[in-house]
């Protein structure tokens, strides 16, 4: 995370972000840029649910989470507020973004930042895995950008980013609910950025490739249960980095610093792409 005692430019003072998945991994990292530059933040993730629980590999955050989150941002002289939400329940999304909204009267920045993944193959996939694993990436996506929206064309400025993957384009096998979610992800953007084209509202996906965050830690996990090789997580992920260009990772606030600059007034012309952060890999 990059030092708060820095002089930066805050050219996003005033302005409020709401930022789902913002209490871990990469949302926590964007939120704490945006904050840094000057929005009010308000953060959301889904808490106080076992890890490996629900089939999938999200990061999910405990309830001490919250206080950590609000505590941190802070520092940086904002407002925040910090929730659990679930983008699969319309009535949290909708609290959520009225939680938002009640800092300074609109949601000006949306983070699509909440995610998830599962190693399962086609064959034998279930359904509620699949669901589970579209509901959040996709149409928790939809729901948010649905009531965020209204407020960004009415104020004729708003900031919409969807945090995907570069498995929106290039498929990997045991993952076909997370590379059809980013796929769609990356139709919605498109349709966002359209319709919010003459009314001062951007839409983006930022597509990394592998990012240092609990969520790769434990898909990775789940790569290892089910290999026959015998080899763990940490040869796995040995072998992620032997096979990016760049030799390593992508880190979290290399993702926070790209979104905080698609904020930015001169960045307006920037919509309805997809802006691959990959090191020069393909996944």
């Amino acid at each position: 995370m990059l030092d708060p005692s820095k002089s930066v430019d805050r050219y996003l003072e005033g302005r409020t972000a709401a930022v789902t998945g913002g209490l871990s991994g990469q949302g926590l990292a964007i939120a704490a840029e945006l904050a840094r530059r000057g929005a009010n933040i308000c953060a959301g993730s889904m808490l106080d649910v076992h890890a490996g629980s629900a089939g999938d590999a999200a990061e999910y955050p405990d309830r001490e989470a919250l206080a950590e989150v609000r505590e941190s941002l802070r520092r940086h002289g904002v407002l925040v507020r910090a929730c659990h939400l679930d983008v699969r329940r319309q009535e949290l999304v909708d609290r959520f973004v009225e939680e938002a909204r009640a800092m300074t009267g609109s949601v000006d920045i949306l983070i699509n930042a909440a995610g998830t993944t599962a190693e399962q193959g086609v064959c034998g996939h279930g359904d509620e895995l699949w669901n589970r694993i579209i509901d959040t990436n996709l149409t928790g996506a939809f729901r948010m950008a649905r009531a965020c929206l209204p407020d960004m064309m009415e104020k004729r400025w708003g900031r919409i980013i969807n945090i995907g993957s570069t498995a929106a384009s290039v498929g990997w096998k045991d993952n076909p609910a997370y590379c059809a979610s980013k796929a769609g992800l990356l139709g919605l953007t498109r349709c966002i950025a359209l319709e919010g084209a003459s009314r001062g509202v951007s839409c983006v996906m930022v597509s990394p490739t592998w990012v240092e965050t609990g969520l790769m830690r434990r898909n990775v996990e789940q790569v290892a249960a089910r290999s026959e090789s015998g080899r763990g997580a940490d040869e796995l992920t040995a072998e992620i980095v032997a096979q990016n260009p760049q030799g390593r990772l992508i880190k979290p606030h290399e993702i926070a610093s790209l979104c905080a600059y698609l904020c930015r007034d001169e960045a307006f012309g920037i919509t309805a792409e997809d802006i691959q952060v990959s090191g020069g890999a393909m996944w």
